[in-house]
């Protein structure tokens, strides 16, 4: 099992940025909250602020653990930790991804996300997960 961390951002009008998989990725296609893989003696917070700097050129600051869960995409077996994160700074620039949006949480459910993201989508379209 791999151990992936994902930063669900917030910018100052409350909305949610999310970033599609460019090809030649695994979920190619699809929108994700993003993140990556927790490296040996890192904690998600710590991954998640490393991660978002290489991968998008942003400083965060993940406060607020919302949940954790195993998805099993089948030639990989996943537990996905997620943390509510406020963009502190930085332009983004796209490596991993070929797009990306700040959306409401409500207009989630209009882009087609990776599965292991959806358990958070529906806790947050829900107002299961408090807000900062």
């Amino acid at each position: 099992m791999i151990n992936v961390a994902a930063a669900i951002i917030e910018n100052d009008e409350g909305q949610l940025l999310i970033a599609r998989r460019k090809e030649g990725k695994a979920q190619a296609g699809l929108w994700e909250f993003p993140g990556g893989k927790i490296e040996k003696g890192e904690t998600a917070e710590v991954c998640l602020i490393r991660e978002l700097l290489e991968e998008m050129n942003i400083v965060i600051d993940p406060y607020q653990y919302l949940g954790e869960h195993t998805h099993n995409y089948g030639t990989v077996h996943i537990s996905l930790i997620a943390y509510l994160a406020s963009y502190v700074s930085g332009d983004i620039q796209l490596y991993d991804h070929d797009q990306y949006a700040w959306v409401a949480r409500q207009e989630l459910s209009r882009f087609e996300l990776a599965p292991a993201d959806l358990p958070f989508v529906k806790k947050l379209i829900s107002g299961e997960c408090e807000e900062k």
